[in-house]
């Protein structure tokens, strides 16, 4: 059953229009009052990355009159297995000017708007709030759910996509869908009560991603937004699709709100000033920050240069430490630092003593890395807390290792 439209139409379309969607047009579902809808739609994508990339795309071809763009990154080359809006010479560039370009070049009516922010608790309700309807092709956990918490908040529909290796889920968040259409008010919330603990989930920098994959999921997301908009269709409103790329596979899970316990609903109950002001306990905040952690206590940190010294003076038998790599194999087998011991993050989580597995005991001198220094910083709160008293981050990991040591190794 569909869903009433979420946008009126917008004035008649021009001969130059009609013949731009005349396959929209030959819908009988949709039509040329859909069509008009679309024109008149304001759409927020959240990432100009690789989900974000076929959502704009489409949205754009599919003629939505105003399409916002949040993303406060650059162009990276890694980013162009997947990340089909962005070509080979805007890598350097920010992704939301890369993609008013390339979609303004498909299609020169829709109006896009970007935002190069990151978005937190001080602006998400004023750019969210701006539009009818937003996509969510994030990838860090404390924007995903600052982004649901903020359109539960508001009442505004939400189209949500997460991806990683060979794997994908979509649906649709709406906390006030029409009381009369037989839908279920969920959220992000009702499907994953609250985020992972930071580092047990790997991101698509750290476990990789199918490219190909993105395209099939945000094409999905962008059919999605059209069925809402237009009020055509069945929404995933109350059902996730889950693909397995591998077996060529879609399947469906039923979402029903949690009962037992009711979750918070509002950005109060979450820990949010409802007004963006930045509070003294801040849910996005809280996510990000991950473990607790007394102030001025990080830890004690090494530069790769004077790891580098270091490493010399162990092989002359001068210094006695273990190299400790917590990242997963995948990304060691790109690049690693010579001499290191490893222990995926995810199995430190699992369990604190798990390097005694490969012989780093308690009394051992550590030097911990990962890719960036994200990852280790976690690993040595997590064996300090589990009595490794002398452990040393490597500041900005194997990425600063390749830039002052050995520039001839790959970076990913």
């Amino acid at each position: 059953m569909p869903l009433p439209p979420l946008c009126e139409p917008g004035p008649p379309l021009s001969r130059e229009q009609v013949l731009r969607y005349s396959r929209h047009l030959l819908l009988e579902q949709l039509g040329e009052v859909g069509q008009r809808r679309l024109r008149a739609a304001r759409v927020l994508v959240m990432g100009a990355g690789g989900l974000g990339s076929p959502v704009l795309l489409y949205l754009a071809a599919a003629g939505v009159g105003q399409v916002g763009v949040v993303d406060d990154d650059v162009v990276e080359a890694t980013n162009l297995q997947r990340q089909v809006l962005h070509s080979t010479e805007d890598v350097g560039r920010p992704k939301v000017d890369s993609a008013r370009e390339h979609v303004r070049a498909l299609n020169p009516d829709v109006d896009v708007v970007t935002h190069h922010v990151r978005l937190d608790a001080t602006n998400a309700r004023e750019v969210i709030g701006r539009y009818d309807l937003v996509l969510d092709g994030t990838d860090n956990f404390p924007t995903r759910y600052l982004v649901a918490d903020v359109c539960a908040d508001l009442g505004i529909p939400l189209v949500w996509g997460s991806i990683l290796r060979f794997d994908a889920q979509v649906s649709v968040f709406w906390s006030r869908p029409p009381a009369d259409a037989g839908y279920p008010a969920v959220t992000l919330r009702d499907l994953f009560p609250s985020p992972p603990p930071p580092g047990a989930t790997p991101s698509c920098g750290q476990a990789g991603v199918l490219g190909a994959m993105c395209g099939q999921v945000g094409s999905l997301m962008a059919a999605e937004a059209v069925k809402l908009v237009a009020g055509v269709g069945e929404p995933l409103l109350g059902r996730v699709a889950v693909l397995d790329v591998l077996a060529a596979r879609w399947s469906e899970l039923p979402l029903r709100p949690r009962r037992d316990p009711v979750p918070p609903r509002t950005l109060d109950e979450l820990g949010y000033d409802p007004l963006g002001v930045p509070v003294s306990v801040n849910a996005a905040a809280v996510l990000a920050a991950g473990p607790a952690q007394a102030p001025g206590d990080a830890g004690p940190t090494i530069t790769a240069a004077a790891l580098a010294e270091r490493l010399a003076a162990r092989e002359r038998g001068q210094d006695d430490f273990v190299l400790l790599d917590v990242r997963e194999a995948t990304e060691r087998a790109i690049v690693s630092i010579p001499g290191a011991l490893t222990v995926p993050l995810e199995r430190l989580i699992a369990d604190p003593l798990a390097a005694r597995e490969v012989g780093v005991d308690p009394g051992d001198v550590v030097v911990v890395h990962c890719l960036s220094g994200g990852r280790s910083a976690m690993a040595q709160r997590i064996l300090r807390d589990a009595g490794y008293d002398d452990v040393t981050n490597l500041e900005g990991g194997v990425r600063a290792w390749v830039a002052q040591v050995d520039p001839s190794l790959p970076v990913y």
